[in-house]
């Protein structure tokens, strides 16, 4: 997140990307943030927990700090169901492993449901960024949300795996008929909290693998690197632009 900023600085033009940012809190060791200009970059672990502690404490921090037009993205890498390695998916809907739309949590003992629905216009602004960026493919579609990166998401290179290839294949199948691009382990909780309190929200993933074809990463250190950048980039310039338009006269 620390070479989000400094990118983010890079595209404002507002500060010197090779300039100290520091971790505003340096104090906890639950997560990074940094910040250049309106922007704000945290780090939000791995998985369900660690991004709905990370949400609970910046959503209660925006309120004190009394922002407003508040937008977050979620950026990060997934793997693809059917598309090229290198594809970005922003998501439309999260969904559950068994592809419902849904995010469940228990509270007080009861299961509590919520919406995963994210903000349709922002996914469409973000899908308009990348057919102007025009430097690598761009979608709009479902992503799956995990509770786990091996058995949860049919891979059969964990320690422990109790079902077959055919199996796996008959499943990630399922899941693209379902109109699932891509599958990683934080979007449901994040949809469903960024709903909850009013903010416009949006998951901008890169696909690192298309998961029908294997489980382990076969692309050099080079490419994967070059990918992770690639939301970066959209996201980027999504923020430029709106600052652009901002700032124009009437």
């Amino acid at each position: 997140m620390k070479a989000f900023i400094e990118y983010v600085a890079a595209e404002l033009s507002m500060e010197d990307p090779k300039s100290e940012y520091p971790n505003i809190c340096a104090g906890t060791d639950r997560y990074a943030m940094y910040k250049v200009g309106p922007v704000l970059s945290v780090s939000h672990g791995m998985g369900i927990p660690s991004i709905s502690i990370m949400l609970h404490e910046l959503i209660k921090l925006l309120h004190h700090a009394r922002c407003t037009d508040v937008t977050i993205m979620r950026i990060g890498t997934s793997g693809g169901i059917g598309i090229e390695p290198g594809s970005v998916v922003v998501t439309k809907t999260s969904v559950d492993a068994t592809f419902q739309p849904k995010f469940e949590q228990v509270i007080l003992g009861k299961t509590v449901v919520r919406n995963t629905d994210l903000d349709e216009s922002l996914a469409k602004e973000l899908l308009q960024c990348g057919i102007e960026l025009n430097q690598f493919h761009t979608v709009v579609g479902k992503t799956m949300c995990t509770l786990d990166f091996y058995e949860g998401q049919a891979r059969l290179d964990g320690a422990f795996c109790s079902y077959t290839e055919k199996e796996k294949q008959d499943y990630l199948h399922k899941a693209q008929e379902a109109e699932i691009c891509n599958i990683e382990m934080e979007s449901s909780a994040f949809a469903a909290m960024c709903k909850l309190s009013g903010v416009r929200a949006a998951v901008v993933c890169v696909t690192l693998l298309d998961r029908l074809k294997g489980d382990q990463l076969s692309s050099s250190h080079e490419v994967l690197q070059s990918y992770q950048q690639r939301p970066q980039i959209l996201v980027g310039y999504y923020i430029r632009k709106q600052l652009n338009a901002k700032v124009k006269p009437c």
